[in-house]
């Protein structure tokens, strides 16, 4: 920044939020938790409805988790309090949501809970922060509901796992991408045994110079905030791949750099509303064209300096833009994933190698070329014939997505028959693959899962789990 001000900049707007008790590791003990029969029903209060209250409002959780929520439940959920750092932001997201909920600095966290007493807490704040907020509202007796990642460092997986055992308390975690059209067909033709023993998958993530180029202008471009999109982004497919393999993983080994983005150019500003360069950059936002992003962001920065429209080639940048990992899972299987965020285009293609076929999947998301359908899957028999069909997505936000997480959170009736339902250990995991491969691009080692946490000896999973 040019000159000091009362604004901070980007490295520290967050640091200014919650300065939540001391959060301390707690004993093994043999609390029983709670079931998944009992993660089905759902409290309610004397209204009927369940009462939940929102840390985070974002865009993420004012619309996904706050206004579509209400929307899609409005005799079932009921939101009662609102907490940010911002809290004027979090007055433009009490008017999207259409509610007169009190609204909380993130400093009185503790108190909101107290006060308010909801059922749930939702937590959609910055990644680093998922660990503190889950384990405060644990303490104080609420069930919580968390945006992946769960978790952005090892320790506070051990933190949140000892505090659900100690409370009882349940944690369920946003894998929307498990609720996808595409990832539940593959998941139906895996259990179909048509591919035989599983050998081998290939993941690949290409995210567009569009969506690729955003993660660059937020909070995200900061390590110490996300975790890298080795946690942010890629937890969502690591969970996908557990989920479909039925699987946990063994050991990971990374690659990493930081190629496109960050110092990778000549010029560079603070954002783009404020640069010299914005006819020489392709990258240049012209964020006042956002009705969304300017009520939500641009009208709050002058509260915490948070910057939505930021400078893809800034200096501080320090997560990857190119990812390379190979994750060995407990079943024999491995798989190789990369993550490239600059690409022409935006697609996933993922591959299943059995001993008896092969599963050839692409994923459209945004291509200069017309295609059939989201997915296109191709299926080929060792000495056999191959066929081909098309998946469409359903309407809605992440193709339907979305709308149906939070339908098996908060509707009784939903059905779950390929185990969807994601809670502590599947959010640990997806994130442990994440971490480690973070830290294998730091060490050049193979990290050894099992090495990292030391997951409840006296929680018995299988019946957590309902097995």
């Amino acid at each position: 920044m040019s000159k000091k001000s009362n604004k901070i900049n980007r490295r520290r707007f967050i640091d200014k939020s919650v300065k939540v008790a001391a959060l301390a590791s707690f004993p093994f003990t043999s609390l029983g938790a709670k079931t998944l029969k009992d993660v089905t029903e759902i409290p309610v209060s004397k209204s009927g409805k369940t009462r939940v209250a929102l840390v985070g409002t974002g865009i993420r959780g004012t619309y996904a988790w706050g206004k579509s929520l209400l929307e899609q439940f409005p005799d079932k959920v009921e939101m009662v309090a609102l907490c940010d750092i911002n809290t004027k932001r979090a007055k433009f997201a009490q008017g999207e949501m259409k509610i007169n909920a009190p609204i909380y600095h993130s400093n009185d966290f503790e108190k909101m809970i107290k006060d308010i007493k909801p059922n749930y807490v939702i937590v959609t704040t910055p990644d680093s922060f998922h660990a503190k907020y889950i384990i405060k509202a644990m303490e104080l007796g609420c069930d919580v509901i968390s945006e992946k990642p769960l978790i952005t460092e090892t320790e506070q997986a051990q933190k949140v796992l000892d505090t659900e055992i100690e409370t009882g308390k349940k944690l369920i975690i946003g894998f929307n991408a498990r609720h996808e059209n595409g990832a539940e067909e593959m998941k139906r033709i895996v259990l179909s045994g048509v591919l035989g023993k599983i050998i081998s998958v290939d993941f690949q993530e290409l995210l567009d110079i569009h969506h690729g180029a955003s993660y660059y202008r937020r909070w995200h471009k900061m390590r110490q905030f996300s975790g890298t999109l080795l946690l942010h982004k890629a937890s969502h497919h690591f969970d996908k791949m557990n989920w479909i393999l039925d699987t946990e993983p063994e050991t990971v080994h990374s690659f990493g750099n930081l190629s496109f983005y960050g110092k990778n150019s000549e010029f560079r500003g603070r954002n783009c509303r404020n640069c010299n360069f914005t006819k020489k950059c392709q990258f240049y936002l012209d964020i006042t064209k956002e009705k969304t992003l300017m009520n939500l962001y641009v009208s709050n920065e002058d509260v915490d300096g948070y910057l939505r429209d930021g400078c893809v080639f800034d200096n501080d940048i320090d997560i990857y833009d190119t990812m390379q990992t190979n994750v060995k899972y407990k079943n024999g299987v491995v798989m190789s994933y990369t993550m490239d965020t600059f690409m022409p285009y935006e697609a996933q293609k993922m591959v299943i190698n059995g001993d008896k076929a092969r599963l050839d999947v692409e994923f459209h998301k945004r291509q200069p070329w017309d295609v059939p359908a989201t997915y296109e899957f191709r299926l080929t028999e060792s000495f056999g014939k191959t066929k081909t069909w098309l998946v469409t997505d359903d309407p809605g936000v992440h193709g339907g997505a979305d709308n149906e997480i939070r339908a098996m959170i908060f509707d009784k009736d939903f059905k779950d028959p390929l185990k969807k339902h994601a809670g502590s250990r599947a959010g640990v995991m997806a994130s442990l693959i994440g971490i480690a491969a973070r830290e294998s691009i730091e060490s050049g080692k193979t990290i050894k899962i099992d090495d990292m946490v030391k997951f409840p000896n006296k929680w018995n999973w299988k019946q957590l789990l309902g097995k």
